[in-house]
Protein backbone atom coordinates (compact mmCIF):
# COMPACT_ATOMS: atom_id res chain seq x y z
CA UNK A 1 0.00 0.00 0.00
CA UNK A 2 1.21 3.45 -1.17
CA UNK A 3 1.87 5.45 2.58
CA UNK A 4 -0.85 8.11 2.85
CA UNK A 5 1.54 11.02 2.40
CA UNK A 6 2.89 10.28 -1.03
CA UNK A 7 1.60 12.90 -3.40
CA UNK A 8 0.96 11.19 -6.50
CA UNK A 9 -1.29 11.61 -9.79
CA UNK A 10 -2.89 9.43 -12.87
CA UNK A 11 -1.37 9.80 -16.49
CA UNK A 12 -4.43 7.92 -18.15
CA UNK A 13 -4.05 7.14 -21.75
CA UNK A 14 -7.51 7.03 -22.79
CA UNK A 15 -7.52 4.72 -26.04
CA UNK A 16 -4.93 1.97 -24.09
CA UNK A 17 -7.27 1.98 -20.87
CA UNK A 18 -10.43 1.05 -22.50
CA UNK A 19 -8.59 -1.38 -25.28
CA UNK A 20 -7.02 -3.26 -21.79
CA UNK A 21 -10.71 -3.01 -19.95
CA UNK A 22 -12.45 -4.49 -23.38
CA UNK A 23 -10.00 -7.21 -24.08
CA UNK A 24 -10.53 -8.11 -19.95
CA UNK A 25 -14.21 -7.80 -20.61
CA UNK A 26 -15.40 -4.84 -18.25
CA UNK A 27 -16.51 -1.40 -17.93
CA UNK A 28 -14.66 1.19 -15.82
CA UNK A 29 -16.32 2.99 -13.18
CA UNK A 30 -13.99 6.28 -13.51
CA UNK A 31 -16.09 7.81 -9.85
CA UNK A 32 -15.21 4.39 -8.49
CA UNK A 33 -11.35 4.45 -10.12
CA UNK A 34 -10.66 7.77 -8.34
CA UNK A 35 -11.81 6.79 -5.11
CA UNK A 36 -9.57 4.00 -5.05
CA UNK A 37 -6.42 6.00 -6.10
CA UNK A 38 -7.12 8.29 -3.60
CA UNK A 39 -6.58 5.95 -0.86
CA UNK A 40 -3.46 5.30 -2.14
CA UNK A 41 -1.69 8.23 -1.22
CA UNK A 42 -2.61 12.15 -1.78
CA UNK A 43 -4.03 12.40 -5.66
CA UNK A 44 -2.75 15.41 -7.07
CA UNK A 45 -3.69 15.19 -10.31
CA UNK A 46 -6.04 12.52 -11.90
CA UNK A 47 -4.93 13.13 -16.31
CA UNK A 48 -7.24 11.86 -18.63
CA UNK A 49 -5.86 12.23 -22.22
CA UNK A 50 -7.90 11.86 -25.28
CA UNK A 51 -8.46 13.11 -28.83
CA UNK A 52 -11.70 14.42 -29.97
CA UNK A 53 -13.51 15.12 -33.42
CA UNK A 54 -14.59 18.45 -33.62
CA UNK A 55 -16.15 19.19 -36.83
CA UNK A 56 -19.01 16.76 -36.03
CA UNK A 57 -22.13 18.10 -34.78
CA UNK A 58 -22.59 15.04 -32.33
CA UNK A 59 -19.35 13.35 -30.96
CA UNK A 60 -20.11 10.28 -29.12
CA UNK A 61 -17.06 10.79 -26.88
CA UNK A 62 -18.15 14.04 -25.68
CA UNK A 63 -20.49 13.50 -22.97
CA UNK A 64 -18.08 11.12 -21.66
CA UNK A 65 -15.28 14.06 -21.60
CA UNK A 66 -17.55 16.23 -19.87
CA UNK A 67 -18.37 13.93 -17.35
CA UNK A 68 -15.08 13.63 -16.22
CA UNK A 69 -14.31 17.48 -16.50
CA UNK A 70 -17.07 17.92 -14.06
CA UNK A 71 -15.79 14.91 -11.58
CA UNK A 72 -12.59 15.47 -10.91
CA UNK A 73 -10.52 14.78 -13.84
CA UNK A 74 -8.27 17.00 -16.17
CA UNK A 75 -8.77 16.72 -19.27
CA UNK A 76 -6.09 16.58 -22.00
CA UNK A 77 -7.53 16.84 -25.53
CA UNK A 78 -6.64 17.71 -29.15
CA UNK A 79 -8.32 17.91 -32.33
CA UNK A 80 -7.88 14.36 -34.19
CA UNK A 81 -6.47 14.60 -37.77
CA UNK A 82 -7.70 13.00 -41.24
CA UNK A 83 -5.69 11.04 -43.21
CA UNK A 84 -6.01 8.29 -45.99
CA UNK A 85 -4.25 4.53 -46.27
CA UNK A 86 -2.69 2.83 -48.28
CA UNK A 87 -6.19 1.28 -49.72
CA UNK A 88 -7.76 4.78 -50.55
CA UNK A 89 -9.73 5.25 -47.55
CA UNK A 90 -10.74 8.21 -44.95
CA UNK A 91 -9.48 7.49 -41.39
CA UNK A 92 -9.52 9.56 -38.66
CA UNK A 93 -6.60 9.69 -35.83
CA UNK A 94 -5.93 11.18 -32.61
CA UNK A 95 -2.16 10.34 -30.30
CA UNK A 96 -1.65 11.40 -27.01
CA UNK A 97 1.74 10.12 -25.94
CA UNK A 98 3.36 13.25 -26.29
CA UNK A 99 1.36 15.09 -24.36
CA UNK A 100 1.40 12.51 -21.49
CA UNK A 101 5.05 12.24 -21.66
CA UNK A 102 5.69 15.89 -21.81
CA UNK A 103 3.38 16.30 -18.86
CA UNK A 104 4.76 13.17 -16.73
CA UNK A 105 8.28 15.36 -17.21
CA UNK A 106 6.92 18.94 -16.42
CA UNK A 107 4.75 17.69 -13.12
CA UNK A 108 7.64 14.96 -11.65
CA UNK A 109 9.20 16.85 -9.28
CA UNK A 110 6.00 17.83 -7.74
CA UNK A 111 5.10 13.71 -6.84
CA UNK A 112 6.85 10.92 -5.38
CA UNK A 113 4.64 8.41 -7.07
CA UNK A 114 3.19 8.31 -10.80
CA UNK A 115 0.90 5.64 -12.37
CA UNK A 116 0.82 5.39 -15.77
CA UNK A 117 -2.22 3.75 -17.46
CA UNK A 118 -1.13 2.37 -20.52
CA UNK A 119 0.88 -0.53 -21.54
CA UNK A 120 2.94 0.82 -24.74
CA UNK A 121 6.18 0.04 -24.74
CA UNK A 122 7.14 3.70 -26.18
CA UNK A 123 7.06 4.64 -22.47
CA UNK A 124 9.70 2.97 -21.59
CA UNK A 125 12.16 5.62 -22.13
CA UNK A 126 9.80 8.49 -20.37
CA UNK A 127 9.56 5.93 -16.79
CA UNK A 128 13.02 5.94 -16.64
CA UNK A 129 13.51 9.72 -17.63
CA UNK A 130 11.11 10.11 -14.39
CA UNK A 131 12.94 7.45 -12.27
CA UNK A 132 15.76 9.42 -12.69
CA UNK A 133 14.44 12.06 -10.90
CA UNK A 134 13.98 9.73 -8.07
CA UNK A 135 10.39 8.86 -8.63
CA UNK A 136 8.24 6.15 -8.21
CA UNK A 137 6.20 4.78 -11.17
CA UNK A 138 3.70 1.91 -11.67
CA UNK A 139 2.50 1.09 -15.10
CA UNK A 140 -1.26 -0.24 -15.16
CA UNK A 141 -1.92 -2.40 -17.92
CA UNK A 142 -2.59 -6.22 -17.89
CA UNK A 143 -1.05 -9.34 -18.90
CA UNK A 144 -3.97 -11.48 -18.74
CA UNK A 145 -5.03 -11.71 -22.45
CA UNK A 146 -3.71 -13.32 -25.54
CA UNK A 147 -1.11 -11.18 -26.53
CA UNK A 148 -0.73 -9.17 -22.91
CA UNK A 149 -1.13 -5.68 -23.67
CA UNK A 150 1.47 -3.98 -21.99
CA UNK A 151 4.87 -4.26 -23.35
CA UNK A 152 7.16 -6.41 -21.39
CA UNK A 153 10.22 -3.63 -22.02
CA UNK A 154 7.65 -1.36 -20.14
CA UNK A 155 6.82 -3.70 -17.09
CA UNK A 156 10.38 -4.56 -16.61
CA UNK A 157 11.24 -0.82 -16.14
CA UNK A 158 8.32 0.20 -13.90
CA UNK A 159 8.56 0.36 -10.08
CA UNK A 160 5.79 -1.25 -9.75
CA UNK A 161 3.28 -3.29 -12.16
CA UNK A 162 -0.34 -3.34 -11.26
CA UNK A 163 -2.56 -5.74 -12.88
CA UNK A 164 -5.34 -4.26 -13.90
CA UNK A 165 -7.30 -7.37 -13.81
CA UNK A 166 -7.25 -7.45 -9.86
CA UNK A 167 -8.55 -3.99 -9.96
CA UNK A 168 -12.06 -5.36 -11.45
CA UNK A 169 -13.91 -5.03 -7.91
CA UNK A 170 -12.61 -2.62 -7.08
CA UNK A 171 -13.07 -0.35 -10.46
CA UNK A 172 -15.55 -1.84 -12.34
CA UNK A 173 -19.39 -1.14 -12.67
CA UNK A 174 -21.36 -3.92 -11.19
CA UNK A 175 -22.78 -6.99 -13.38
CA UNK A 176 -21.52 -6.55 -16.24
CA UNK A 177 -18.02 -8.63 -17.19
CA UNK A 178 -17.97 -9.86 -20.02
CA UNK A 179 -16.53 -12.68 -21.79
CA UNK A 180 -13.37 -12.13 -22.68
CA UNK A 181 -12.06 -11.80 -26.12
CA UNK A 182 -8.36 -11.82 -27.63
CA UNK A 183 -7.51 -7.86 -28.16
CA UNK A 184 -6.73 -7.06 -31.85
CA UNK A 185 -3.45 -5.09 -30.65
CA UNK A 186 -0.29 -6.22 -30.08
CA UNK A 187 0.96 -5.90 -27.21
CA UNK A 188 3.35 -2.70 -26.29
CA UNK A 189 1.83 -1.02 -29.35
CA UNK A 190 0.29 2.35 -29.89
CA UNK A 191 -2.42 1.00 -32.33
CA UNK A 192 -5.06 1.89 -30.05
CA UNK A 193 -3.53 4.93 -29.27
CA UNK A 194 -3.62 5.79 -32.71
CA UNK A 195 -7.31 5.77 -33.22
CA UNK A 196 -9.38 8.27 -32.13
CA UNK A 197 -12.21 5.55 -30.29
CA UNK A 198 -10.69 5.97 -27.16
CA UNK A 199 -14.10 7.13 -25.20
CA UNK A 200 -15.32 4.15 -23.60
CA UNK A 201 -18.68 4.46 -24.07
CA UNK A 202 -20.00 1.77 -22.45
CA UNK A 203 -18.31 2.57 -19.31
CA UNK A 204 -20.19 5.26 -18.42
CA UNK A 205 -23.55 4.19 -20.83
CA UNK A 206 -22.35 7.02 -22.69
CA UNK A 207 -23.56 6.66 -26.81
CA UNK A 208 -22.44 3.97 -28.78
CA UNK A 209 -19.34 4.49 -28.69
CA UNK A 210 -16.46 1.93 -29.37
CA UNK A 211 -12.55 2.26 -29.02
CA UNK A 212 -11.40 -0.08 -32.06
CA UNK A 213 -13.91 1.33 -34.63
CA UNK A 214 -11.81 3.21 -37.62
CA UNK A 215 -13.51 5.52 -39.07
CA UNK A 216 -13.88 6.11 -42.87
CA UNK A 217 -14.82 8.30 -45.09
CA UNK A 218 -17.87 7.22 -45.98
CA UNK A 219 -19.57 7.60 -42.57
CA UNK A 220 -19.16 3.40 -41.93
CA UNK A 221 -16.89 2.04 -39.39
CA UNK A 222 -14.79 -1.14 -39.18
CA UNK A 223 -13.62 -3.31 -36.38
CA UNK A 224 -10.07 -2.93 -36.21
Amino acid sequence: MTPPFERIALFIDGSNLFAAAKALGFDIDYKKLLEFFSGRGYLVRALYYTAVIEDQEYSPIRPLVDWLDYNGYTMITKPTKEFTDATGRRKIKGNMDIELAVDMLEMADSLDHLYVFSGDGDFRRLVEAVQRKGKRVTVVSTVRTSPPMAADELRRQADVFLELEKLIPEISRPGNRRPVTAPSQTAGNNQAADLIDDGQDSDDGFGDYDDDDEYYGDDQSQNA
